[in-house]
């Protein structure tokens, strides 16, 4: 089916000091799967908010199966056609599938205060069936996977009986098998001729499941192409205007031989166990392995934000007794969370205050006031450092793009002279663009001296940026590669490495 079902030409949308669409269109057809690509800030997600009803279009026009629209509010967005799967999903962990998918909507019996759930639960079986998902309407959304509360959000947007799906970054936090299962639903959706808009960062995915591709650049419109005629280099050269090359610069050649983090016999219940190692000055310490493998909550109790049972850690040879992250923080250690929106920075606040958040008594004058020459001298020399893309120091963090909000977050550990760095998934969510600058970046601070234990589930990038590679599985060190021996098969074997 190649006719038309939504058309938007010609539009734009301002925000305070920011142009976040300039004249863009796209056009997207029955039954197919679209691609929406372009680096964090180039307007994807404003584009999509305009056509849910969350903003409102400043100018242009929107046509949905041949006919020109107006989108008020989410409401009318969703008896149009139009459905959404957020990247945070929006559901109520304590109900059911059936009364996730249907709240607000919920059929009665004859007593109007009292719910049909037996009509419920079949209306919700109906729409399992038909993106053939074996799931149990009466089960309670908090005992589902990741992947399955996916597909219950997928189910509820059907449910308004949508022509057009919009799927936003929808593989961030799968496994492969997970993402496999999802692309059989994508596919399903698509043959039976439901639209589909597909917002991903992960370029590799644009050959196994989208048909064509359309890509964004700083809130223009740049081109759209049929996924087979293009590769992916030209892809990438589109978004980024620019050439990015498939390999970071080079790591610093050697690391120190001091080291500056030691880990013994750290164990937590069922999810640490045993681990111990070493972190030298310089080096960056890659830490792989499967979801839930542990190397999230080895961080976590190294640098306070999770209690452990047993072990002991050395800082700079000395033996120390982290029990909170304000103990880490006072011995030199940064974390970056996996969760940056959040863990990392604080969103309703400006880039200034993030900056020097966790170094604030420095700022303090002696009569406890906050010196905001100071303030504004360090946020711009970290602006400057990191090549912060910014407005200016009072814009609020939730209008800046993925990429600056991580590079706001090293710069408050900087700013609060950490030495030891933690990158918990320093990429995930962050277009192709913005990771090379965070790579370039963790490469700058090694060769300064600063030592950094990087969490990465994407195997290329924790080859490429790794000294040593140490490999977790169901909560052990199962093998330590250095970068001559380390290959993804190497990795994948220690990855699956079961007692």
């Amino acid at each position: 089916m190649e006719d038309t079902i939504l058309k938007v030409e010609g539009i734009r949308k301002q925000f305070p000091g920011v142009l976040a669409l300039d004249n863009v269109r796209l056009e997207v057809k029955r039954g197919e799967i679209h691609a929406l690509v372009g680096e964090n800030g180039a307007g994807k997600s404003t584009l999509m908010k305009i056509l849910t009803g969350v903003y409102r279009k400043d100018a242009g026009k929107i046509e949905f199966k041949g006919k020109e629209v107006e989108i008020h509010d989410s409401k009318s967005s969703q008896e149009m056609g139009i459905g959404i799967v957020y990247q945070e999903f929006n559901l109520l962990p304590h109900l059911t599938v059936a009364q996730n998918i249907f709240i607000g909507r919920e059929p009665r019996s004859f007593v109007r205060f009292i719910l049909n759930e037996n009509e419920i639960n079949q209306k919700t079986r109906d729409l399992l069936d038909m993106i053939h998902l074996n799931l149990d309407p009466r089960t309670k959304v908090s005992s589902l996977t990741v992947a399955r509360q996916q597909m219950v959000e997928i189910a509820k947007a059907l449910s308004f009986n949508s022509e057009v799906l919009i799927l936003d970054e929808p593989t961030a936090a799968l496994s492969e098998s997970e993402i496999e299962d999802l692309f059989r639903i994508i596919r399903k959706l698509r043959n039976n001729g439901v639209a589909i808009i597909y917002i991903t960062h992960r370029i590799e995915e644009l050959k196994q499941i989208s048909d064509r591709v359309t890509v964004m650049r700083d809130g223009h419109y740049v081109d759209t192409v049929r996924t087979q005629d293009a590769t992916m280099s030209q892809i990438i050269s589109m978004m980024v205007g620019r050439v990015i090359y498939e390999s970071s610069p080079e790591i610093p050649e050697n690391a120190s031989d001091e080291t500056v983090l030691e880990v013994k016999n750290l164990n937590r219940g069922r999810v640490i166990k045993n681990v111990s190692f070493k972190l030298k000055k310089g080096e960056i310490l890659g830490f792989a392995g499967l979801l839930g493998a542990g190397r999230t909550e080895v961080t976590r109790a190294i640098f306070g934000a999770d209690p452990f049972d047993s072990g002991e850690i050395y800082v700079k040879g000395r033996k120390v007794n982290i029990k909170s992250p304000s103990d880490a923080v006072n011995l030199g250690i940064g974390y970056l969370s996996e969760d940056r929106k959040r863990y990392g920075v604080a969103l309703g606040m400006n880039v200034e205050d993030n900056i020097v958040l966790a170094a604030f008594k420095k700022f303090l004058n002696y009569l406890g006031w906050v010196n905001r020459a100071k303030t504004r001298s360090a946020t711009d020399n970290m602006i400057k450092l990191l090549s912060i893309r910014t407005p200016s120091l009072v814009q609020k963090v939730k209008n800046l793009s993925g990429g600056n909000q991580q590079k706001i977050i090293v710069g408050k550990w900087l700013t609060a002279d950490t030495d030891i760095l933690f990158f918990d998934e320093p990429t995930r969510g962050i277009d192709v663009g913005a990771k090379s600058e965070i790579y370039r970046l963790l490469n700058d601070l090694a060769a300064e001296g600063k030592s950094i234990i990087m969490i990465s589930s994407e195997l290329p990038e924790i080859l490429r940026m790794s000294h040593r590679i140490i490999v977790m599985c169901e909560g052990r060190i199962t093998g330590v590669l250095n970068p001559g021996e380390a290959t993804q098969e190497k990795i994948m074997q220690f990855a699956t490495k079961r007692e």
